[in-house]
């Protein structure tokens, strides 16, 4: 054999002599030389794991096979992000109530961002160990930055609160919140991918930890959650998501159409712009998220609520109901005349939302502007 056939091996396929004389091949060859790596385990033990995950800084965790029933709609697009997922990891991390509850919307927000931040560090801590462990591992964002060149379709990798209800991490809510057993809907959710079975996986709870109390009917400003059951996501994102990537298109459409500086700030407020800004400078801002602030639900949660409901109303829904601000709404929508209707003293303000393009210009358009 010439001395460009001779090489190391690694099972039975040859390398190049020149791979072969690589420091870094070479020290991997000498490392399985003087013996064998320690398998990794072919099942990952769910109490280790569920310790894992406390410890990364999770307040609860429960695996659920991506061969659950439920996650059906989750399957494709979970060996799309990782091809061989045998296993997904829900990770719930609780945020702070008062802070989530505050009619100050750079409270409220602030609390959002750094539970965000923190359920995606404890993921990917979680992502780190299991690797180390022998695993291929993947941790989607929890929640932006997402697949944007998808949209308006589906932008998430994986859909967390599906995930955590089929792992019995809680139960959906009329408001469309996942709500835990102890923590309510005060929580934000990550997901772990893993190319592993694990020796024990959550059930789905048996009972709903919501009360029926309603109040995130009475919360919600523009009329998104219907007592009915029903749920208006357009209008929820319309509103809540202003400053998101759909608001923030509908901004720049405003730019691109007002004819000077007074024609725009005719059409967009100080405020508006400030907050705008905000948003691109820092992180988005919700402009709602009441329906989550006022529940109740949930046994560490639950006990103000019960030992007075009188007093839970004044000191949570009502500061949110009174609350002077603009609410954005599709033109001639159901949320346009439930808030005119129900909030007369918040002004409501048309916005295109972002969904459509502007219309074309004709061709022979005589507008040089």
């Amino acid at each position: 054999m010439s001395e460009q056939d001779t090489a190391g091996a690694t099972g039975s396929r040859r390398l190049s002599a020149r791979l072969a004389a690589h420091p870094s091949v070479r020290a991997v060859l000498a490392s399985r030389a003087a013996g064998a790596p320690a398998p990794r385990p072919p099942v990952i033990d769910a109490d280790w794991l569920r310790a894992l995950c406390l410890e990364a800084g999770a307040d609860d965790a429960a695996a659920v096979s991506l061969d659950h029933p439920d996650l059906a709609g989750e399957r494709e697009h979970v060996l799309a992000a990782l091809p061989g997922t045998r296993s997904l990891v829900s990770l719930v991390v609780r945020m702070n109530r008062d802070n989530t509850r505050s009619p100050a919307r750079s409270v409220a927000n602030q609390e959002f961002h750094q539970t965000d931040e923190q359920v995606n560090a404890a993921a990917r801590t979680v992502v780190r160990a299991l690797e180390d462990a022998g695993h291929r591992a993947l941790n989607p964002s929890a929640g932006f930055p997402q697949e944007m060149e998808r949209f308006p379709g589906r932008i998430w990798v994986v859909a967390h609160k599906t995930v955590a209800v089929a792992a019995g991490l809680g139960v959906m809510g009329l408001h469309r919140n996942v709500i835990h057993p102890r923590f309510g809907n005060f929580v934000l959710l990550a997901t772990v991918l893993v190319d592993a079975p694990v020796s024990a996986y959550g059930q789905p709870l048996d009972y709903s930890p919501c009360v029926d109390c309603r109040l995130c009917v009475a919360a919600c400003p523009i009329g998104a959650i219907g007592k009915d059951g029903s749920f208006d996501a357009l209008a929820c994102t319309t509103h809540n998501y202003r400053e998101f990537m759909s608001g923030f298109t509908d901004w720049v459409q405003t730019v691109a159409d007002s004819a000077d500086a007074a024609d725009f700030r005719a059409r967009v407020t100080d405020p508006e712009n400030a907050s705008m800004w905000q948003s691109l400078a820092f992180k988005p801002s919700y402009k709602s998220g009441y329906c989550l602030a006022v529940c109740p639900a949930g046994e560490d949660v639950l006990g103000p609520y019960l030992d007075d409901r009188k007093a839970y109303l004044e000191t949570v829904l009502r500061p949110l109901q009174e609350k002077r601000e603009t609410l954005y709404v599709l033109p001639g929508s159901d949320a346009q005349r439930y808030a005119e209707r129900r909030f007369p003293h918040k002004p409501t303000k048309e916005v295109s939302g972002g969904w459509r393009p502007p219309a074309r210009r004709s061709p022979d358009s005589t507008d040089t502007r």
